[in-house]
């Protein structure tokens, strides 16, 4: 007897429409009653823009994520927590218990021996952690918190001689090289209300030293790619002083020329296979079908004109507005913006930040209405 897929969750087994058990590897995320089904290449775009669906994806994201995993990732809550506060004036305010879950995370990575930190995953949760809780201050509390300052003192008391953090290369493009943490921190620094000028009253303190050794690596760092390149350009929007206005240009236009005919920006076109952390997954980029042409994706697209705007040019310049644009007619059904993962062909998590970031280009560039306010 012949079994069809009929649509999402059943069959037609003979002339019965049967319902399809889904299983937990069926879902991006899934704890309690959350359930969001797997990101895939074919899921249908949306008619119309929805901002409800993508607020819904990225909540319920971030809760799965603490939930089950019960960690801080780089890709999920991590994004969550760094991009969601700035999304207030459209989405209101973010659940705090997001907020609550990064104390509880950092008063475990406190109890932890110092060398134990500065491996694995630990140098890029404690970072995250700091600059979500930056984040959350600036938009959300208003004023630098206690437990952002201690996340920002511990951030800095496992950098590394070279001013950096240590790192795993596997998991492009969040945890693939030192470099990208290194403008994170930058960012958890500059964000955080006043830290800056407070650790600087006091130079002689070891926060105000940390801090002039990564302003020092980022000055000196060759970037790995244009990526790389990127995200330096975005802390450099955050950090003024970080880079000359030259050098600023210069990087605007790296970023400028990799737009593709139909308004959107590829990642993949960022780096070659090779370069993005330590070139473990090549062979996997190499083989995708789109490889000569890579497609352009929500992750990319979002994070471009992120960048673009915060370093002061206007949403109605032309590539902004083609961005803009490819944006608002390549939401997918569930929410989400679809990017294909730089790793595995399994989770696609890179479409959580390929979420967070279209939403955020959207609000900069004033797209999206303002909480509270009716049209």
């Amino acid at each position: 007897m012949s079994v069809i897929q009929f649509f999402p969750g059943f069959v037609l087994l003979g002339c019965l429409l049967l319902p399809v058990t889904l299983q937990a590897d069926d879902f991006q995320y899934q704890f309690e009653a959350i359930s969001v089904p797997k990101a895939t290449a074919d899921e249908p775009v949306r008619t119309q823009l929805s901002i409800e669906a993508a607020a819904k994806y990225l909540e319920h994201g971030s809760a799965a994520w603490n939930g089950q995993r019960k960690c801080v990732s780089c890709h999920t809550n991590g994004t969550y927590m760094t991009i969601r506060p700035q999304l207030s004036r459209t989405l209101g305010p973010p659940d705090a218990a997001n907020r609550a879950f990064f104390i509880e995370q950092l008063q475990k990575l406190q109890a932890e021996p110092p060398e134990r930190l500065k491996q694995s995953t630990r140098p890029a949760q404690v970072i995250y952690i700091a600059a979500g809780l930056a984040e959350w201050d600036a938009a959300v509390g208003g004023s630098l918190s206690p437990e952002t300052e201690t996340a920002l003192e511990l951030m800095f008391r496992i950098q590394t001689d070279e001013g950096t953090w240590g790192t795993l290369d596997c998991w492009p493009p969040f945890e693939s090289d030192a470099y990208h943490e290194a403008t994170v921190a930058a960012m958890a620094a500059a964000a955080a209300p006043g830290w800056i000028a407070k650790v600087q009253a006091t130079p002689d303190a070891s926060p105000a030293a940390g801090l002039e050794k990564l302003r020092k690596y980022l000055r000196t760092q060759p970037p790995l790619h244009d990526y790389s390149r990127v995200l330096l350009l975005w802390a450099a929007a955050r950090m003024p002083d970080l880079l000359t206005q030259d050098q600023r240009q210069e990087l605007l236009q790296v970023l400028l020329k990799h737009q593709k005919a139909d308004g959107s920006w590829s990642i993949r076109a960022f780096a070659a296979p090779e370069a993005w952390g330590g070139g473990n997954r090549a062979a996997k980029l190499k083989a995708e079908p789109e490889f000569s042409d890579p497609p352009g994706d929500g992750h990319m697209t979002g994070l471009a004109i992120v960048v673009l705007r915060e370093n002061g040019t206007p949403a109605s310049d032309a590539q902004i507005q083609k961005g803009l644009a490819w944006l608002k007619v390549n939401q997918r059904e569930s929410g989400r913006w679809w990017t294909r993962s730089l790793n595995t062909d399994s989770w696609h998590f890179i479409t959580y930040s390929g979420t967070a970031y279209p939403l955020l280009a959207l609000q900069m560039c004033d797209e999206l209405p303002v909480a509270g306010v009716r049209p």
